[in-house]
């Protein structure tokens, strides 16, 4: 008779700590059965392991993915009850022989739901129903929040194995809880005598801890015979503590409840000694193995020391020897000032975290695999940063895996920031799952749109309702067969010109897009737009608009009166600079003749590699929020967006997304779009940057500057695209990475109160307009010719403190004189957004990096009000601002109502200069008085004279 054999005569069952797959195969398992192994439980940290090396897991893994892609809980979960079950039918034999009492494969519910009853319930029903093998135990932690869950799972015919178990009144709570879910379930007419229990009663942790304290003691000690007495201690309390509990389960079926149970056929719950490989070297390999011998018990052992025990094991029935030495010896561990109540507290606060720990890494191999096997259909990011800020991140990242808080972001918990509305605006999470469900409708509304032969899709918006979509036009281009998509997000009268002149009205489809239905400048440009289709189209103007807004807004009552051709209904959850992924993005793809299937498969991806399963080392998208984060913390608060030519545009969505969201009550990451990539000496130690890449490009010598910036200590992100399509999911990865660094810096990601500040000014100013004819009168303080000069009353007196006289260039000198290092400079201007307007721009910011060494921004007014204008007014004191406006020659009437254009635009800037002023922001606003290409090379002129 073999060790194994031997102790199973004596009523205990051996059982081994692995999965299947995850540390032998199903052969060997089948070996092992046969010398006496009685079972198995599943070990995260062994299928871990076994994933992150195995081959096999690699083909099981793509083989899940070729059906759909799959988030890493799910594909983590595919692959985990496939395992169980090939245990569970290699173990069934064991199970019929021995009429249910052994043959047991066990599957953990996931340790994150340890201090949760009715999650750790539902779980476990899943579970249970998943694996659907009779031979099944869920794993259920020993928690105060996991014994009533034994209850009710045992009252529900569900096997229980009940794990994390060190105190004896906790194991008599769940012996507790055993015994009233059998009466429960014979209760409701149940078969008791087919539900199975154990307990796992933890071991050697108990010495290790116990023994910690006992040398801290010994050390302490002055009487050798205190030392003697102390020593003798060590290596003892884990084993008496197992044997007095295995007394209380004597009493237990010792007594009458138990016996009317029993009449029915039940089944004791077995103890199941855990934790049984010796830790202390100076102990024998075998001790938790030996001393714990006895009837209706189970010892799962690991591999080791299953050799050691087969080796030189001795298979006696010790388990109830030694039973008043063992409670003499916790009442001298009690005497000498040690608490085992307190220890074993301990170590099931340390055992839940360790299982989360042990489940973070099983979860980070997943989606390391997962990552793996998509190839580069997943978007590859890669991050170089200097050794302090990159400790730092590791840190913070630490401490979001310790903390779960990638897990309650997505359970949409509000003090993931700052505990207030944050969990109305996150409907953002879902909304590629929301896309696929109405992915019908999508592809009938784009089959209209080409049925209906229309050329040109002209989309009115503002800020997320129009940068997103003019990234979705710039990167796929049209397409055969459908229209043009083009943007409009201005209200500056040369600019809505150009746009008119660039498509044919009779053909145009408009879509407007306005999540409240009440933003000015998408009414206005829609007041406009109406207007001139009744002119070309007659009464079937409304058959060529399309709105995009929440349900009831006053748009969708104009779309209604007016007979548009369809209302898409935004998700009220979801703000509009997260809403790219939603109708307000989908809408214009669909129109635009964009896959919309394609596009939300591709986003899906990203989803479901930020999912919240996925821990921070192995989550793309958390892991750009921490180093945005904790880098603008740390004072690198100038995020410099770098694109390949064919993916450019999405510079401005994501400068919008990232302003807006985190540039508020004095803190902001301040975005950098467009400014040309420069030599190291251009950069002050505030940059931190964004390199987005499609992978066919050329060699150029783009990469040597971004080594060159590496070696320079700037922190670089490099993202790399196979092709353009895959901005989708750039889309989601800078969404949740924008959340992420929102809660690094204490923010709410999702407000934007300094937005609403300029919108007041700029009624104030339009209703001042409608009341009297004409805009409040201002003085300059310096007029040429060519330009007017205007600030507020304390700018102008530190401007003329430091030189300011009666010209544009001394204005400009004092005022670019202001800028210090950390600071950044910029340019914010009302004028038509157009090539030679923007080169004219460009060269001033070049010149202010060249001399001033800082970062530089360029905003189109109205458009950047509803991006950057918010992190401008809300974040920190460190932008000096140059306000561009020029007349309008000649302006646009808007229809229906008194202000023009001009005047709204006019109204909006001077409304922001007012917010800026308010602020105490150092700025300065030009007026261009001459035709604008001709006033704008001119102020570059005086810019760079100005700096000289």
């Amino acid at each position: 008779m073999t060790p194994l054999h031997a102790l199973h005569a004596q009523g205990q069952a051996v059982w081994l700590d692995f999965l299947a797959r995850g540390f032998v195969e199903t052969g060997e398992l089948a070996r092992l059965v046969e010398a006496g192994v009685r079972g198995v439980t599943s070990n995260p940290s062994i299928f871990e392991k076994a994933i992150a090396g195995s081959t096999e897991y690699d083909g099981a893994i793509r083989a899940a993915l070729a059906e759909g892609d799959r988030g890493v809980g799910d594909l983590y979960e595919h692959l985990a009850i496939a395992d169980i079950q090939r245990a569970a039918d290699v173990l069934r034999p064991v199970f019929d022989e021995t009429g249910g009492v052994d043959g047991f494969v066990s599957l953990e519910v996931s340790p994150y739901l340890a201090l949760d009853t009715d999650a750790t319930v539902a779980e476990a029903r899943r579970l249970w129903a998943a694996v659907d093998r009779p031979n099944l135990m869920v794993k259920v932690p020993g928690t105060e929040a996991g014994v009533p869950a034994v209850r009710t799972l045992i009252g529900e015919g569900i096997n229980v194995n009940v794990t994390l178990l060190f105190a004896r009144p906790v194991y008599e709570a769940v012996a507790e809880a055993y015994l009233a879910g059998l009466e429960d379930f014979a209760a409701k007419g149940g078969d008791v005598a087919r539900v199975a229990s154990v307990a796992s009663f933890f071991v050697s942790r108990i010495d290790t801890a116990v023994d910690a304290l006992l040398d801290a003691r010994i050390a302490a000690a002055n009487d050798p015979d205190e030392k003697a007495r102390l020593e003798g201690l060590k290596g003892e309390i884990a084993v008496a503590n197992a044997k007095l509990a295995y007394r209380s389960y004597k009493a237990l079926i010792a007594g009458d409840r138990w016996r009317v149970l029993a009449a029915k056929g039940a089944r004791p719950q077995r103890l199941l000694w855990a934790s049984t490989g010796t830790k202390n070297k100076a102990y024998s390999d075998v001790l938790y193995v030996d001393e714990l011998i006895g009837p209706d018990t189970v010892n799962t052992v690991p591999p080791a020391t299953l050799d050691a025990f087969l080796d030189h094991g001795r298979p006696a029935a010790t388990l109830e020897r030694g039973v008043d030495e063992a409670e003499a010896a916790l009442a001298a561990l009690d005497a000498a000032g040690i608490s085992l109540d307190a220890v074993t507290d301990r170590l099931v606060e340390e055992g839940v975290a360790l299982f989360a720990d042990a489940f973070d890494k099983l979860l980070a191999a997943v989606a390391q695999a997962r990552a793996a096997a998509l190839g580069d259909r997943l978007n590859r990011q890669a991050v170089s940063v200097p050794p302090a800020l990159a400790a730092a991140v590791a840190t913070e990242a630490d401490a979001w895996r310790k903390a779960g808080t990638i897990r309650r972001l997505w359970a949409k918990d509000a003090s993931v920031w700052t505990g207030t509305d944050e969990h109305r605006w996150l409907g953002w999470l879902t909304g590629t799952a929301e896309g696929q469900a109405k992915l019908a409708d999508y592809q009938a509304f784009a089959a209209d749109v080409k049925a209906a032969g229309f050329t040109d899709v002209l989309l009115l918006g503002m800020g997320g309702s129009s940068l997103g979509p003019e990234v979705l036009a710039e990167t796929f281009g049209p397409q055969p067969g459908f229209p043009r998509l083009g943007i409009l997000d201005s209200t500056d009268p040369a600019q809505v010109r150009a746009t008119e002149a660039a498509v044919k009205l009779a053909s145009t489809l408009v879509i407007v897009a306005s999540k409240s239905g009440s933003t000015t400048e998408p009414n206005v440009m829609l007041a406009y737009f109406l207007d001139r289709l009744r002119k070309v189209v007659g009464d079937a103007a409304g058959r060529h608009v399309v709105a995009i807004t929440d349900p009831g807004s006053s748009l969708e009552k104009v779309a209604q009166r007016d007979g548009f051709r369809a209302i898409f209904h935004g998700e009220p959850t979801i703000g509009g600079r997260y809403s790219v992924l939603s109708p307000f993005g989908l809408v214009p793809a669909a129109a635009a003749g964009i896959d919309v299937a394609q596009f939300l498969a591709s986003a899906e991806l990203m989803v479901n590699a930020c999912g919240p399963d996925v821990p921070p080392a192995a989550n793309p998208g958390v892991q750009l929020g921490l180093l945005l984060g904790v880098a603008a913390k740390a004072g690198r608060d100038k995020m410099t967006m770098l694109a390949s030519r064919g993916l450019a545009d999405f510079g401005a969505w994501a400068e919008q997304l990232v302003a807006e969201s985190t540039g508020k009550n004095g803190q902001a990451i301040i975005p950098v779009d467009g400014e040309p990539l420069g030599s190291p000496v251009c950069y002050g130690d505030d940059r931190l940057f964004v390199d987005l890449r499609l992978a066919g490009d050329a060699p150029s010598h783009h990469d040597a500057e971004m080594a060159a910036l590496e070696k320079a200590g700037h922190p670089v992100v490099r993202i790399v695209l196979r092709d353009r399509a895959e901005i989708a999911q750039e889309f989601f990865r800078f969404e949740i990475a924008t959340a992420v660094a929102g809660a690094v810096m204490g923010l709410n990601p999702f407000d934007q109160p300094d937005v609403e500040a300029s919108k007041i000014k700029t009624r104030e100013l339009t209703a001042a307009f409608e009341a009297t004819g004409r805009l409040p009168a201002e003085t300059p303080v310096a007029s040429s010719d060519s330009f007017d000069v205007f600030t507020d009353a304390a700018n102008a007196a530190a401007l003329r403190a430091a030189g300011a006289g009666t010209d544009l260039d001394g204005w400009l000198r004092a005022h670019l004189a202001r800028v210090k290092p950390g600071d950044y400079v910029a340019l914010l201007a009302y004028v038509a957004r157009n090539p030679a307007h923007a080169g004219m721009l460009q060269s001033m910011r070049l010149a202010v990096r060249a001399r001033r060494k800082v970062a530089t921004c360029v905003g189109f007014g109205p458009r950047f009000l509803h991006s950057t204008g918010q992190a401008y007014k809300g974040g920190p004191d460190t932008g000096v601002f140059l306000q561009i406006t020029a007349d309008d020659h000649p302006d646009l009437p808007v229809p229906g109502q008194a202000a023009s254009f001009g005047i709204v635009k006019a109204a909006q800037a001077r409304g922001d200069f007012g917010v800026l002023a308010e602020r105490g922001r150092r700025a300065l606003r030009v007026h261009i008085k001459t035709d604008v290409a001709a006033g704008l090379a001119a102020l570059a002129a005086a810019v760079e004279h100005a700096l000289s």
